[in-house]
């Protein structure tokens, strides 16, 4: 492993074992939480109702999401490269992560969707189709990975899966820029929104997802090393224990 690829696994080993990305969520949660109830409009799109609050959650898990996801495409490139483990790891972990918050992005957002648009689903609306064609691509990903068994070449299988399956994740988040959609305007630098979000409660939730995602992360990667070690001390144990003996 090279100098500089030891650096930088360590230096994320070491924020990985830090506990402060588990206490900053709970903080950002529970700031989140009494700014969403307390202080946030619940009117959007011309309507006032109390389901207007899942949006500060629906779109810092969708962001969050795509981070994470990104953050595998960039595991597999490494791994695929290096061959080094700990990328694997990094980037099934990551997919993990992605694949829930993609998961909780498409049921917040479909209930989201049933009070304002007045439907769950709508198959003429670019940016649903392309976001559920995501969360298949990696619900693939996850199932190949879990094949792996310890493989190398199936899990060299699963990162080229991985990198050539992220093409989605940004055609999806531009989707609204790129085609004219029904349902969905781009929100973020668009005069013309009609949604009126507080920014910053918006802002707050999305630290709290982020420092979330940081935290579950770790927990993952330790939880994989633990893993490894685990099997490694049971193989030391089998084979000082099927030792051939020697003759007296």
């Amino acid at each position: 492993m090279a100098s500089r690829e030891r650096f930088v696994i360590g230096l994320l080993r070491r924020g990985f074992r830090s506990s402060l990305p588990g206490y900053l969520a709970i903080l950002l949660g529970i700031a989140s939480l009494g700014l969403v109830f307390g202080y946030a409009s619940d009117s959007m799109y011309g309507i006032s109702h109390g389901i207007n609050l899942v949006a500060y959650w629906h779109i810092p898990m969708a962001i969050i999401g795509g981070l994470a996801l990104t953050v595998t495409f960039l595991g597999c490139v490494l791994y695929l490269v290096s061959g080094t483990r700990f990328w694997e790891r990094l980037a099934h972990a990551s997919g993990e992560i992605g694949f829930v918050f993609a998961t909780l992005t498409l049921v917040t957002g479909s209930a989201w969707g049933r009070i304002i648009w007045n439907t769950w689903w709508d198959w003429s609306d670019i940016r649903l189709v392309t976001f559920l064609f995501v969360w298949f691509i990696y619900a693939g990903y996850l199932l190949i990975y879990s094949g792996t068994g310890g493989s190398g070449r199936v899990s060299r299988l699963a990162s080229v899966y991985g990198v050539v399956g992220f093409i989605t994740v940004p055609i999806s988040y531009a989707s609204t820029r790129l085609w004219t959609t029904r349902l969905h305007a781009p929100s973020i630098g668009n005069p013309d929104t009609e949604a009126a979000i507080t920014a910053s409660v918006l802002f707050v939730s999305l630290l709290a997802v982020f420092f979330l995602y940081v935290a579950l992360l770790g927990s993952r990667v330790r939880l994989y090393e633990l893993g490894d070690r685990i099997d490694s001390l049971k193989r030391r144990n089998w084979t000082e224990t099927h030792k051939p003996l020697k003759n007296d």
